[in-house]
């Protein structure tokens, strides 16, 4: 009998993309999303209101895995303080309606596998390697991805394999970071940020689909995983991949701090600041990254 994946966030980029992949490997897929959408022969949709605590809860009993992708994205608009309450609200309350639909339904799933961020370890820079066991950091992003895992940890006390995958830059045919730089680098006017020093952990949009389905076939795999390209890519070195990959160097100067800062406010920490992170812990269960070379999966990306 097929097992069914329930995904949240699904309609977006990663979950458009883990879908596809499910249906590969035989799963059928059911999706949680604000708006009705007429159901596929492997894909069901279900309709949800997190502000309102509200949900079909035959997508939750139908599932044989959960995968919580939901979450306003971090870096679509200036964090004002009703900005940052979205941001975290959509995160930490959606999976409190995940569990105590579970609850409620006496219901027990497989696997929960949660998103997080690397921003769990700060907006700040540095030359230390961060691992799942490093301190979370007191920052804005830092709480929000600490809140979030934290609420993923509520599936541990109904007795559910819990999984957090903490993901860097994820990168993807004109999605992701590369779907805010290709129509700059496109027009051979792209250029690095701030001192270019920054750190960009990044990860292909296939290797963190694959980490996310590993997560609901492995039962060894529970907490958090890093899910990044340990290989010391700076802002600078992967400016000058992007602008090789269109054909030109970068002859622009680096945008100044200050000017990042002035148009984005306090989520220029974004841009500006990145820390290096080990995927060592994922790969020591036989985990293999396919797009490991950073020019190759520009490459796959922008052709």
């Amino acid at each position: 009998m097929q097992k069914n994946v329930l995904i949240t966030g699904g309609t977006g980029f990663i979950g458009r993309y883990l879908t596809k992949k499910l249906l590969e490997r035989d799963y059928t897929v059911s999706i949680l999303t604000r708006d009705r959408r007429p159901n596929t022969d492997k894909v069901s949709y279900y309709t949800w209101d997190v502000t309102a605590q509200n949900i079909d809860e035959s997508a939750v009993y139908n599932a044989d895995y959960i995968i919580h992708l939901a979450g306003e994205n971090i870096a679509e608009e200036r964090w004002t303080s009703k900005r940052k309450a979205a941001i975290r609200d959509s995160r930490i309350q959606s999976a409190q309606l995940i569990y105590d639909t579970l609850k409620k339904l006496n219901k027990r799933v497989d696997a929960f596998v949660s998103a997080s961020g690397i921003g769990y370890y700060g907006a700040v820079n540095g030359e230390g390697i961060c691992t799942e066991n490093t301190l979370p950091a007191d920052d804005f992003v830092g709480t929000v991805c600490q809140d979030w895992e934290n609420a993923a940890d509520l599936m541990v006390g109904l007795g559910i394999r819990t999984v957090k995958i903490r993901t860097g830059l994820v990168l993807g045919k004109n999605e992701g970071i590369l779907k805010k730089l290709n129509p700059i680098f496109k027009k051979g006017l792209g250029s690095a940020l701030g001192s270019g020093k920054q750190y960009m952990p990044w990860v292909h949009v296939h290797d963190l689909c694959m980490m996310y389905i590993e997560a609901i076939e492995n039962g060894k795999m529970t907490g958090p995983y890093n899910a990044t390209i340990n290989d010391s890519t700076t802002n600078l070195i992967f400016s000058k991949e992007l602008a090789n990959s269109y054909g030109f160097s970068i002859w622009l100067p680096k945008v100044p701090a200050f000017l990042i800062q002035l148009v984005l406010g306090e989520r220029a920490t974004l841009l500006l600041t990145g820390r290096r992170v080990s995927s060592d812990k994922i790969k020591k269960l036989g985990f293999r990254f396919q797009f490991k070379n950073l020019p190759k999966a520009i490459k796959n990306c922008i052709k």
